[in-house]
C-alpha cells in the first residue's frame, strides 16, 4: 500500500523544484534584449526554447498540484477517467499520474 505522506511530501517537493525553475526561466524571458541586432536574433531564438521550456513546466506543475488535491480528497491512486486503480508501480514511476495505464494510452491514441 502506498505512504500517502511520503507520496505528499514527496510531491510537495517536486512542485516547489518546477516552480523554482518556472521562476527562473520566466526571470529571465523578462530580461531585455540586447542593443546588438546579432545578439537579439540568438536571444530571441533562446527565448523561444524557454517558451517551450515554460509551457512544459506549467503542465507539470498543474499535474503534480491536481495529483495533492487527490491525496487531500483521498482519491488518489484512482483513475480520474473510470475509476479503476492507476496501479502502485505506476505511480512509483509518475507520481502525479491521473489515469491507469489503460486510460492513458487510449487518451494518446487520440
Amino acid at each position: 500500500m502506498t505512504d500517502l505522506k511520503s507520496v505528499k511530501s514527496g510531491l510537495e517537493a517536486r512542485l516547489a523544484e518546477l516552480e523554482a525553475r518556472a521562476g527562473r526561466i520566466e526571470a529571465d524571458l523578462a530580461e531585455p534584449l540586447s542593443a546588438d541586432f546579432e545578439e537579439q536574433a540568438t536571444e530571441r531564438e533562446d527565448d523561444e526554447a524557454l517558451e517551450g521550456q515554460d509551457a512544459l513546466l506549467g503542465r507539470e506543475i498543474v499535474a503534480v498540484k491536481a495529483a495533492l488535491a487527490r491525496v487531500d480528497d483521498g482519491t488518489y491512486g484512482e483513475c480520474t477517467r473510470c475509476g479503476e486503480d492507476v496501479g502502485e508501480k505506476r505511480l512509483e514511476a509518475v507520481p502525479e499520474a491521473a489515469l491507469c495505464i489503460n486510460c492513458a494510452r487510449e487518451v494518446e491514441q487520440h
